[in-house]
């Protein structure tokens, strides 16, 4: 059931985000393109989505400015995070951490270090080494102890998620050469 559209005090930041953010799935599209997916079928992929479900997601997340939709290299269609899309990820990080505080017993599933040191990244974003935070282009993500690979065949997202890289860095794939 989608929350209403109007609230009785007339506005409500929480509720105007989670119309936007709110909906199964639509947090995982962000997540994911934060990880550098970029295209409809790598996001089905590595989601498993249904195809009208992420076509509706990816549809209302262009509408809403987190995403944008436009022509990638071999003339397929790429979706990026703007600079709305990028501000989301303080939330995403925050819900991440809270998922690895209850739901992850072997340790975190995937660690963040700042890419220019190589220092670990605290609950808050910031550099345990150098002390800054550390703005999103500059975070590196890599599998932690409580990673594990799931099934025995790994598609090439999978493949390039699970790899040292910095977020928002596109994915190359076969069909994907970046």
């Amino acid at each position: 059931m989608t929350l209403p559209k109007t609230y009785a005090d007339g506005n409500c930041p929480l509720a105007r985000t989670l119309e936007v953010v709110g909906e199964r799935w639509t947090l995982l599209i962000v997540r994911d393109a934060f990880y550098g997916v970029r295209r409809f079928g790598d996001f089905a992929t590595q989601l498993g989505i249904p195809r009208a479900v992420l076509t509706n997601r990816l549809k209302s997340l262009v509408q809403e400015g987190v995403l944008t939709r436009e022509e990638g290299g071999a003339g397929g269609i790429e979706y990026r995070l703007t600079d709305k899309g990028v501000a989301l990820w303080p939330a995403v990080h925050a819900l991440m951490n809270w998922g690895e505080s209850f739901y992850s017993p072997n340790g975190v599933k995937r660690v963040l270090r700042h890419d220019l040191d190589g220092g670990l990244l605290d609950r808050d974003g910031r550099c345990r080494d150098c002390g800054s935070a550390v703005p999103v282009p500059e975070i590196r993500v890599e599998p932690g102890p409580g990673f594990q690979p799931t099934g025995t065949e790994v598609d090439p997202v999978s493949g390039a998620i699970n790899t040292p890289r910095r977020l928002l860095e596109p994915i190359a794939t076969a069909h994907n050469p970046g």
